[in-house]
């Protein structure tokens, strides 16, 4: 089992690790403890390098559950490394994350509207939640609200639960869809603190504050009662 250093410290940029497997097959290496995400729930893999042996190696992908796919020669199984996290763009990322969570608890809180779907990249994504009828007026009456929740700087906590536990939450669930698979043990959390609270295993920052500011360039309806909307963030 790798230890996912991302899970408990966001902030982590450079950690140390130990080859443990590697895949010849896909040029990657499994560690015993990573701090680089390897994407999942709409939020893009970590990318970074690594120092291997005194060289510097590039990491342009990771993939799941936890496979480092690297540019030039593999190292030894019991090799020592040291990774480091592109920050600029994980930072982005980390805002952009928080984002999606804002629009989906304000969203869910005075609509009570379901998430269908949802992707996003650095800084600006698009979420789908069901609503029948959506115009201007609602929209930008959605991202005075949005803004107003950064304005407010709401902490941000993450926490890891027994299933049993975490399943006892009201609505942890936002999806339409529940995506946990069924044999789990654990559930992450983060909560918004006085907004929201949902099952998830990406990146966020510590409070609303340092998302920036939140624009909805546009919306669309994707079906009857399927309506999708953009998010771009600025500083």
């Amino acid at each position: 089992m790798t230890e996912l250093l991302y899970q408990t410290d966001s902030y982590l940029k450079i950690f140390d690790a130990e080859v443990v497997s590697v895949n010849e097959e896909e040029n990657g290496i499994i560690l015993d403890r990573t701090a680089f995400y390897p994407g999942g729930g709409g939020q893009p893999n970590d990318t970074g390098h690594f120092i291997i042996d005194g060289q510097e190696v590039n990491l342009p992908k990771v993939k799941r559950p936890n496979l480092h796919i690297i540019e030039g020669d593999l190292p030894a199984i019991g090799t020592k490394v040291q990774g480091f996290i592109n920050w600029d763009r994980r930072y982005k990322l980390m805002r952009t994350h928080t984002a999606m969570h804002i629009l989906c608890g304000v969203v869910w809180r005075d609509y009570e509207a379901s998430v269908t779907g949802g992707n996003m990249d650095v800084l600006s994504g698009r979420m789908d939640f069901e609503f029948e009828r959506m115009q201007r007026e609602l929209v930008s009456e959605i991202e005075e609200k949005i803004n107003a929740e950064i304005a407010a700087a709401r902490e941000l906590e993450v926490k890891i639960l027994p299933r049993e536990e975490a399943f006892l939450i009201p609505d942890l669930i936002r999806t339409k869809i529940n995506l946990l698979p069924e044999g789990i043990a654990e559930v992450r959390t983060v909560e918004i603190k006085g907004l929201d609270l949902q099952a998830d295993g990406g990146t966020h920052v510590k409070n609303t504050s340092e998302v920036g500011t939140i624009k909805i360039p546009k919306y669309q309806s994707k079906g009857s009662i399927n309506k999708r909307i953009y998010v771009e963030i600025t500083d």
